[in-house]
């Protein structure tokens, strides 16, 4: 099992009960739980999971001290106060991961077997193959929109040279009304093939996801959404109003703190850059796709993937693999042949009682191989 990754931290207060005093500590959120550790012991004083949390409050201790209350199952409250940056910051930030976990959580979890879970591979390779196809087909439309803005300039400067001609010719020059025609011509032209429908492109989301959103300090966030678009991000706020949208070309910088943490960043000379910071239980959605559309200008800073993930294998070879695996899985499951490694004798015995994937498990895998080697024959 790896260590959860923390995803924030904010210097506070927690009241022990016991003791009827206040603990000067940091209370750390994790994707999954919420827990309290003193500055003088630097021990874990109260650690809880997210999923045990009935209610998340913002009260008044001695109707003074602005807090947040977290009320767990049975019924044991926590007081949490001196909350920095600002409370406002730090309750949004844990109510987002809790109602997130809360909408995530399955009603009737069944128990996963193997042809699932490889089904499951499947569906999530195909969805990705599908969202880079959509990136891919909006960057070969800004392509062809490039040579036709190219096509253009060469028919212009033609125009010009041929203008230059008329300049320089004598007054008794047969062709000169001709020539005075072209440029009305070819800027009609031009404009009906800027025109066209196919040269406008159409905007297509790729992934949508809920965030907590921040611009300039960390003590004034709000919930919010980050749109992924072919064309660019766009920020929401909770009304689904715009905050700002970033072309691709506008985006100078993304910075992954955690996986569940990102800051985005355009430059400017002369005035304040425009930077957005966004945390969000989803973010691991996010993050890959964006990494298609920014791999130049993504930053990964320290500890921000997950142990599991730091070392692993490129886009390619993780494919490669999978597609491997795919296959011999299946042919083992439909054959009943033995894993490698397995010792002759009562390992065969279970593979012909208890076979490893279900004929229907394994027909449906062949089916979305099928698929996704059509598309990549088509892709290429």
């Amino acid at each position: 099992m790896s260590r959860e990754v923390c995803v924030h931290t904010w210097p506070c207060s927690y009241y022990l009960e016991l003791d009827k005093r206040w603990v000067p500590g940091k209370l750390s959120l994790t994707s999954c739980s919420l827990k309290f550790a003193g500055d003088e012991a630097q021990e874990t004083l109260v650690s809880f999971p997210l999923s045990g949390i009935t209610a998340i409050k913002k009260e008044a201790s001695h109707f003074v001290f602005s807090s947040i209350t977290v009320l767990e199952k049975d019924n044991r409250k926590h007081w949490f106060s001196s909350l920095q940056p600002s409370r406002n910051a730090a309750f949004s930030v844990i109510e987002h991961f809790w109602r997130e976990l809360l909408l995530s959580q399955p009603e009737a979890p069944l128990p996963a077997t193997k042809g699932k879970e490889l089904t499951g591979l499947m569906a999530c390779s195909q969805k990705r193959l599908e969202d880079t196809a959509r990136v891919l087909h909006h960057q070969g439309e800004q392509l062809d929109s490039i040579t036709r803005g190219l096509d253009k300039m060469e028919s212009d400067l033609d125009v010009a040279d041929r203008l230059l001609t008329e300049l320089e010719s004598p007054s008794w020059w047969p062709f000169s009304s001709k020539l005075w025609k072209m440029p009305s011509e070819t800027k009609l032209k031009g404009d009906a093939s800027t025109a066209s429908p196919k040269a406008l492109g159409k905007e297509g989301v790729v992934v949508r996801i809920p965030a907590v959103v921040s611009q300039r300090t960390a003590s004034h966030v709000k919930p919010g959404s980050l749109t992924v678009l072919v064309s660019g991000l766009e920020i929401h706020d909770s009304s689904s109003a715009l905050m700002h949208r970033f072309e691709r070309e506008d985006v100078d910088d993304i910075k992954v703190h955690t996986p569940y943490e990102i800051s985005i960043r355009q430059r400017f000379i002369g005035k304040p850059d425009i930077a957005y910071h966004l945390i969000s239980a989803r973010m691991p959605e996010a993050i890959p796709v964006l990494e298609v559309q920014f791999s130049k200008k993504m930053e990964v800073l320290g500890d921000a993937l997950t142990p599991s993930s730091t070392k692993t294998s490129s886009p390619a070879e993780k494919g490669c693999s999978m597609w491997h695996t795919a296959s011999g899985l299946m042919d083992r499951a439909v054959h009943h042949e033995p894993c490698p490694g397995s010792q002759d004798g009562q390992p065969l015995q279970l593979q012909t009682t208890q076979p490893f994937i279900s004929e229907g498990d394994a027909q449906e895998l062949r089916q979305m191989l099928l698929q996704l080697l059509r598309g990549k024959q088509f892709g290429c």
